[in-house]
């Protein structure tokens, strides 16, 4: 087991307290880089979605998203990386949500008058957090904090 964990591919997803918990945006880490992962496309053989593991499995939320990513995407990460909204500021800068949002399309559909953005969720994450910066410092700050949390499945 520590073998495959220290190989498999560590799985961060960005969970947004004020919907349920609901996760937003993932990303799958492994020593070749970063894969955005989008989860309200990413399901498990019941068609559940990564965005709704804490609605549809409240017991073993985290459990469900590795089973999610192992259907999907064909790999078992077995460290999740959880990060909320007040790690994500506290490291991007306290607009980075809304800067996601502004140029967020909905994952390729047009946007409307809350939403002008063209990218797609993944290109919205990337410019914003390149545009915001990041301040490292706050990484180990946020994981005391108990805002990046690291959930072993």
């Amino acid at each position: 087991m520590a073998a495959a964990t220290i190989a498999s591919p560590i799985l961060i997803v960005a969970e947004d307290s004020e919907e349920d918990a609901s996760i937003d945006m993932a990303a799958k880490f492994s020593l070749t880089g970063y894969e955005w992962v989008y989860p309200g496309s990413s399901v498990n053989a019941q068609g559940q979605t990564l965005h709704n593991v804490h609605i549809d499995n409240p017991q073993d939320p985290y459990g469900a998203a590795r089973d999610i990513m192992t259907y999907s995407y064909n790999y078992t990460p077995h460290i999740i990386a959880s990060v909320n909204n007040d790690a994500a500021q506290a490291i991007f800068g306290s607009t980075i949500v809304d800067d996601i949002r502004a140029n967020d399309a909905y994952n390729g559909y047009p946007g409307n008058e809350n939403v002008q953005g063209t990218m797609d969720r993944g290109d919205a994450v990337d410019t914003a957090m390149s545009n915001n910066g990041m301040n490292v410092f706050q990484v180990p700050i946020q994981i005391l904090m108990g805002n990046i949390k690291f959930i072993f499945v």
